[in-house]
């Protein structure tokens, strides 16, 4: 499918599930994020998530969150595994992999490999449920690489659904994922493509700050309804961030048709909206020509 034909490249969805997973049912933390988000508790391989996107003429960006020494499990599936079925689903899925910043030189490492190796195209990082700070040095390492790739980083921001309504917020501290820690980031690596994730509640002026001061940091509007969308993050993807916000639904918690049904009614302006919706994904992400790429697959 040739990029110009996609409707949409939604840039933040998940994947729970490897293929060959026995059914089981939902965890509590599943149950309770459906809850937060008013949907169904939804497990999601790579295939289904192609046929998903395939069947609405859009790509999506799928990663998974390794979050194994802030929980103590392992994720449910493995980068390798999806950046194969990506590979063989290059029409409709973009790869994206996940390392545990705690686990140092095995996360440089293994991020380098995805990489070179697997062709994964950029890393998914959740402050909360990984517990740790963005701009703590310690993990500068593996940001090294990734400038060094040029991959982009992608960084959950602001409030968390996950943990949410659980007791103690089942552990999840809120604290890290102010996006002032990631403009330390934005300082120190200049040339590393960030994106920060979701309307960044309580912090948006902040997220709107850095993303306007650092010209590599863009915004993804995944995990909210464009319905509550505030003000102020309208006013900048009208105007001066235009060319540097991103769609994202958050699928499977908020699906692409529920995402952009409610973007229809927003105050976004009609020469905006095919930015937001594609144009600023291509551009990000290279994908107009590259061979292998939703462009040419």
């Amino acid at each position: 499918m040739n990029v110009d034909e996609l409707v949409a490249i939604d840039v933040h969805t998940h994947v729970s599930m490897s293929v060959d997973a026995p059914a089981r049912e939902a965890s509590e933390g599943a149950e309770a994020m459906a809850r937060y988000f008013k949907t169904e508790v939804v497990a999601t391989t790579v295939p289904q998530m192609a046929d998903y996107y395939r069947a609405r003429n859009m790509a999506c960006v799928a990663f998974m969150v390794d979050a194994t020494t802030a929980t103590g499990e392992p994720p449910a599936v493995t980068n390798e595994e999806i950046a194969a079925l990506a590979k063989e689903h290059a029409d409709a899925v973009i790869a994206f992999g996940s390392v545990d910043p705690h686990a140092g030189k095995v996360a440089v490492k293994a991020a380098r490999r995805l990489v070179e190796e697997h062709g994964v195209r950029g890393f998914k990082f959740h402050p909360n449920a990984q517990a740790f700070f963005p701009n703590d040095r310690t993990f500068y390492p593996l940001y090294e690489v990734l400038e060094e790739l040029q991959v982009p980083a992608l960084f959950h921001s602001g409030h968390t659904g996950v943990g949410a309504g659980v007791r103690g917020g089942n552990g999840i501290r809120l604290k890290y994922s102010n996006p002032m820690f990631v403009d330390d980031v934005a300082v120190d690596f200049p040339d590393l493509p960030i994106i920060l994730a979701h309307p960044s509640f309580p912090w948006q002026d902040e997220a709107l700050s850095v993303c306007l001061h650092k010209p590599t940091v863009y915004i993804d509007l995944s995990g909210w309804s464009p319905k509550y969308f505030p003000a102020n993050l309208i006013q900048y993807a009208n105007t001066l961030l235009r060319h540097k916000m991103l769609f994202g639904s958050d699928y499977p918690v908020i699906t692409p048709d529920r995402w952009l049904a409610d973007f229809e009614k927003t105050a976004i302006r009609d020469e905006v909206r095919p930015l937001i919706l594609k144009e600023n994904a291509v551009n990000l992400f290279k994908l107009r020509g590259e061979a292998g790429s939703p462009a040419t697959a």
